[in-house]
């Protein structure tokens, strides 16, 4: 965020109520931020930075969940229950839909990566078609993880950080949907209709969508608030005094 901010006010600096197709508009979109130098540098490194770890927490957020299914199918605590008791039923869902919320995020950070590094001055078309699949992907995402939270929990969340985390969610993927609706509405606006500062519009509501984004990743520190994330050789022989969850990755 603080890179985008940097790289935000630099463009302005530079290109203040900059006409785009013969219309008048006053705020940049974050393609037209990231594209051009020496924004795309700073805006590439940050993501190049942040890009691994978003890969590793999104294999550690499916064994989180698997932990939980494990839980509802603990052989003690299932003992003698027929294969399609209630119990049984939500383990198998849940299970199944652990897979579509770990794929869509990797799908997710593969297209963010395609957007980061395809700018639209070098190759527009398919930067528009990776950039689609970002914001699809990225709001199915944030809809399978609420299905599935909801799966795990149908009761509702069990301590105040897992309501905490799930409310913030709730609220971050309301707020895409409707910064979308936006983005969609001033950009055909702003295509087909040239109207001055619809792509002002447009930018500003991809602003949001990108925040709330950003907001919906960062409940991870809601999630895992005291775990570490070390790379290390004989790993095996840390030990963490306290820990939150009960379980590892391995």
């Amino acid at each position: 965020m603080t890179n985008f901010m940097i790289n935000l006010d630099v463009l302005l600096i530079l290109t203040f109520a900059k006409s785009l197709g013969g219309v008048y508009n006053i705020i940049p979109s974050i393609s037209a931020i990231t594209g051009v130098s020496p924004q795309r540098y700073l805006w590439r490194v940050s993501i190049a930075l942040h890009i691994g770890p978003r890969f590793v927490i999104a294999f550690v957020y499916r064994n989180w969940y698997r932990a939980m299914v494990d839980s509802l199918s603990d052989p003690e605590a299932s003992a003698g229950e027929h294969p399609g008791t209630p119990r049984r039923k939500r383990a198998r869902k849940a299970c199944r839909m652990i897979n579509v919320v770990y794929w869509l995020n990797l799908v997710e950070i593969s297209a963010l990566c395609g957007v980061t590094y395809i700018s639209n001055k070098e190759n527009y078309p398919l930067h528009e078609k990776v950039f689609i699949i970002f914001m699809t992907t990225s709001l199915s995402y944030m809809l399978a993880t609420l299905k599935l939270l909801k799966i795990l929990h149908p009761d509702g969340p069990q301590t105040p950080k897992e309501e905490s985390s799930l409310r913030y969610k709730q609220a971050f993927f309301a707020l895409s949907i409707a910064s979308t609706i936006g983005l969609i509405v001033f950009f055909l606006k702003h295509r087909f209709l040239c109207q001055d500062l619809a792509f002002s519009w447009f930018a500003l509501c991809e602003y949001i969508v990108a925040s709330a984004n950003m907001g919906f990743h960062c409940t991870t520190m809601l999630d895992f608030p005291t775990e570490d994330f070390i790379i290390a050789r004989n790993a095996k022989q840390y030990k963490k005094p306290h820990s939150s969850l009960g379980w590892k990755l391995d």
